[in-house]
């Protein structure tokens, strides 16, 4: 269907046909469809579809492209600014924040005065804060009004605003409750205005940290929820596309920082900038990587005497980097959720859970290695000692330390994967920058003293 839906809009496009009717064919197609077809094409044929939707429609198509400043390019600096001062304020922000600065400024000196106070109240917030991400895009009404004059404002303001199925009521400019469109279209001219409110109805302010809140966004589920000042004003509103906006912005950092980055890279930084985000991580990582040597340096002894041992120690070492990887995932979303953030119980019936999970993999898993291990050295008739020559009892003892060590290190694996995070969580720091850095060397280390400790205390106390 997409496809056949892309040949329909392309040749439509491309022939030529009637301004008229090319408009009205095209209104029946989504934005985001239009746009898939005409970064297909030429910028000849972009221009001709702008000048026949119109301004408006324009510039609302602009904001579906993944690099609108290219296509805005390919127009006149006033042309751009026209479509820039139809935009919603956080499309506008959006859309300006992919030029360059001093492109950015260009524009901005030439956008009319209303416009730039919306874009500038937008610019004011921290990224994370929810006014960075709100809409001017919005219809507040009198709470002194009858049903019929709020149905006749909304008719006159539909026009410029498409976010019209909420309204927010409004007193002396302080903000008192929603009506929804539904309420109001099947109300009776004679039914009470006040009755319509919704009191109760949602609201953040605007210097609420988005990541808290996305939780209580979706428990919502409204498509647009009014952002507040201290003083109860409405200022703006969040829609569903901020949300899916913020979600997506609270992704890519979570994930540039379980990759050890500072900060997602831009795809269009410079080399300098990208290995200036990375090499301080690095340099840390480089450190941990020496601590993880010098433990294993302390078990020399046993290498000198067990060379082979030292063949399966990535083995070891990689299992349990997998489990703490996987529990602390877990643990990160679980911690997401406000339920369990704030509750000891459902915490401590997470961990339990966790540490049942990793007696188990471990259990079976260790059980696994022991089998295959002993089977592996068995067909090659391995040597597991230099100076002895080869004999069944090393090898099965060799394969119960791999085994054995591979239960230990996943169980405590999954213990640091879900207790660390935690931890940092009670301490007020972002559990995710925990990933690789610091599971992945706390792992390594209780693995490596597990391992070489086992083998240690077999081959030279025991036996």
């Amino acid at each position: 269907m997409e496809k056949l839906r892309f040949e329909e809009l392309r040749k439509l496009i491309t022939t030529e046909c009637n301004n008229e009717f090319l408009k009205d064919e095209l209104m029946n197609y989504h934005y985001s469809d239009i746009v898939d077809v005409l970064q297909e094409l030429t910028k000849e044929d972009r221009l001709k579809v702008y000048d026949i939707i119109g301004e408006e429609e324009t510039a609302t198509l602009i904001t579906y492209y993944d690099d609108p400043e290219l296509y805005l390019k390919e127009l006149t600096i006033d042309e751009a600014v026209d479509l820039i001062e139809l935009m919603d304020a956080d499309d506008a922000v959006d859309v300006l924040n992919e030029f360059k600065e001093e492109e950015k400024e260009k524009i901005l000196e030439l956008i009319d005065d209303e416009s730039l106070e919306n874009i500038k109240v937008i610019t004011s917030y921290k990224e994370d804060e929810i006014g960075s991400y709100m809409s001017d895009n919005f219809i507040t009404v009198s709470y002194d009004s009858t049903i019929k004059s709020a149905m006749k404002q909304l008719i006159n303001l539909a026009g410029e605003h498409d976010n019209i199925y909420t309204l927010y009521v409004i007193k002396e400019n302080k903000y008192v409750g929603a009506i929804s469109l539904r309420d109001l279209i099947i109300a009776r001219k004679d039914d009470s205005f006040e009755d319509l409110i919704m009191t109760g109805y949602p609201f953040f302010y605007d210097t609420d940290i988005m990541s808290d809140c996305i939780e209580k966004i979706r428990d919502y589920s409204e498509t647009s929820i009014p952002v507040l000042s201290k003083d109860h004003e409405v200022l703006g509103v969040l829609t569903t596309e901020s949300l899916v906006e913020a979600t997506t912005d609270e992704f890519e950092e979570d994930y540039a920082k379980f990759a050890g980055l500072a900060k997602e890279e831009e795809m269009d930084e410079s080399v300098a900038k990208s290995i200036k985000k990375r090499i301080p991580w690095l340099i840390i990582l480089l450190f941990m990587g020496l601590l993880v040597s010098s433990v294993i340096g302390i078990f020399e002894g046993v290498i000198t005497a067990v060379p082979i041992i030292v063949f399966f120690q990535s083995m070891v070492l990689g299992m349990a980097g997998n489990v703490g990887t996987q529990s602390l995932a877990v643990t990160i979303r679980n911690i997401s959720n406000e339920d369990l953030k704030n509750d000891s119980k459902k915490q401590r019936k997470n961990i339990f859970k966790e540490l049942r999970i990793g007696l188990f993999n471990g259990l079976i898993i260790g059980l696994i290695s022991f089998v295959f291990t002993a089977v592996y050295l068995l067909i090659t008739k391995a040597n597991i000692r230099p100076e002895t020559e080869f004999n069944i009892p090393d090898i099965l003892l060799t394969g119960g330390i791999i085994g054995f060590s591979m239960m230990l290190s996943i169980i405590i694996s999954s213990v640091i994967g879900t207790v660390f995070p935690l931890m940092l969580s009670k301490m007020k720091i972002d559990p995710a920058v925990a990933s690789g850095p610091f599971i992945t060397t706390l792992n390594d280390i209780s693995s490596v003293i597990i391992y070489y400790g086992l083998a240690y205390l077999l081959f030279f106390i025991l036996l």
